[in-house]
């Protein structure tokens, strides 16, 4: 079901972001509103919020963009598959110093041209648009050079392994104000996550008294080569001095979730962490928890580990009335006996999850309705419809309008900040107080 829209009583006229014109018609708010540097807790400024730019659907044409992925590890070859189903992405070049990474790449994108350099990529007029994707600490050098380039700029989260990295990023962003620069927490163009958003902001669950998530799978993130340089290049994950762990790597998105959905940045963390399962000799843990405060007395709890893939992963955010359980490409909001009627939960689709009832929050409903369909029984999701997907189709569309990016420099940089700090917690078991000039570029 869709909740009402706070932006729907806003003035009609353009809004303005820098320099570039924002005409309503061209954003979706997923029922959420427009905020605008928000002061929190008299401590910290969280980032503008900026509605996302509707892509074009259907059979409507769209103009190219040239494109070029750097870094073609797994990652880099997520981004490549997701950019094949998006319109108009126009993969013009694929880089990787490791040559042996071509060959896959190619295999996505077969009329790209592969090379070892990055500068030849960024010299490429044909290229407009470019994914950081290579290994965190190795972003800061190819994302600015990038930005200096003239380029557009996607980039992976952590933007930086180091709060000093990140910001030199973020700060040149900015100074190309002239280009997109989007930093890549999926969860903030992901469709079931803004449209449940809208529930958050309109109230649907009274006070929000507390928040948990968490991300569970069995892998050891160690990687096998041929050779000894090759393997420490792929196990940088597992290198103190690179990796920014579980926090940094995985729970960077879900922490920005938080931060996201009660409009805050965190006031201190609280970490544990241990090589609980993964006994090879490694120092980077495989098991994490944090607690985060923000202000109010409101408290998230996170965990994750490599051990056990038992639960996936989800988020969790409860309030009064009500709480909301998103997992995977789904949603529910469970409502208390008492809680006051919302009108619209009377017709909603109701789901069973083991000793509770949801109400299932559909992101597509309108679309499955004018399909003459019932949302809640209509649930199937394409396969080419993934968060990569939709996140680069929101670049590339903020591209073309010559629109602010649905997660502009200074939202990566502090979600960056947070997990970088998370991750320091989790290192050395204490609690760890967020200074506001911490989220200052």
């Amino acid at each position: 079901m869709t909740p009402p829209d706070p932006a729907a009583t806003s003035p009609a006229e353009p809004l303005t972001a820098g320099d570039h014109p924002i005409d309503r018609r061209h954003f979706i708010g997923a029922g959420g509103a427009l905020a605008l540097g928000l002061l929190m807790g008299g401590r910290n400024v969280i980032a503008e919020e900026v509605t996302l730019a509707v892509p074009a659907g259907g059979d409507e044409p769209v103009t190219p963009v040239g494109c070029a992925v750097i870094g073609l590890g797994e990652q880099g070859r997520a981004l490549l598959s997701a950019l094949g189903n998006v319109p108009g992405a126009d993969v013009r070049r694929v880089c990787d110093h490791y040559e042996g990474a071509h060959k896959r790449a190619l295999e996505l994108v077969p009329k790209a041209v592969a090379g070892t350099e990055v500068q030849a990529v960024l010299a490429d007029p044909a290229v407009q648009a470019v994914w950081v994707a290579t290994p965190t600490h190795l972003h800061k050098d190819i994302a600015i050079a990038a930005l200096r380039a003239g380029k557009h700029v996607y980039c992976e989260v952590p933007l930086a392994h180091t709060v000093d990295d990140a910001r030199a990023i973020a700060q040149a962003a900015q100074a190309a104000a002239k280009q997109v620069f989007h930093a890549g927490l999926q969860s903030r163009t992901d469709p079931q996550h803004r449209h449940v958003l809208g529930f958050v902001r309109t109230g649907a669950l009274g006070t929000l008294v507390q928040g948990r998530a968490h991300w569970h799978r069995r892998t050891s993130w160690r990687r096998t080569a041929a050779t000894d340089k090759r393997q420490l290049a792929l196990n940088w994950r597992l290198d103190g001095a690179l990796s920014c762990g579980l926090m940094g790597e995985i729970g960077i998105h879900q922490g920005d979730v938080a931060s996201w959905f009660v409009k805050a940045l965190p006031t201190a963390v609280t970490g544990f962490g241990g090589v609980m399962a993964w006994s090879d000799g490694r120092k980077v843990h495989d098991t994490v928890q944090c607690v985060f405060d923000f202000p109010k007395d409101l408290r998230f709890m996170y965990d994750a580990t490599l051990a056990n893939s038992f639960d996936g992963s989800g988020e969790v955010f409860q309030g009064s009335d009500a709480a909301v359980l998103l997992r995977d490409h789904r949603a529910w909001m469970f409502k208390e006996a008492d809680a006051p009627a919302l009108g619209w939960e009377v017709y909603a689709f109701r789901e069973r999850l083991g000793d509770d009832t949801g109400i299932a929050l559909v992101a597509d409903a309108t679309r499955i309705l004018a399909a003459g369909k019932q949302p809640g029984e209509n649930r199937d999701v394409d396969p080419r419809r993934t968060a990569l997907v939709s996140a680069s189709e929101a670049f590339l569309t903020a591209i073309r309008g010559r629109l602010p990016s649905a997660c502009s420099a200074l939202t990566g940089f502090q979600a960056t900040v947070i997990a970088l700090k998370a991750h320091e917690a989790t290192v050395t078991g204490s609690r760890i107080d967020f200074q506001p000039a911490w989220f200052q570029l």
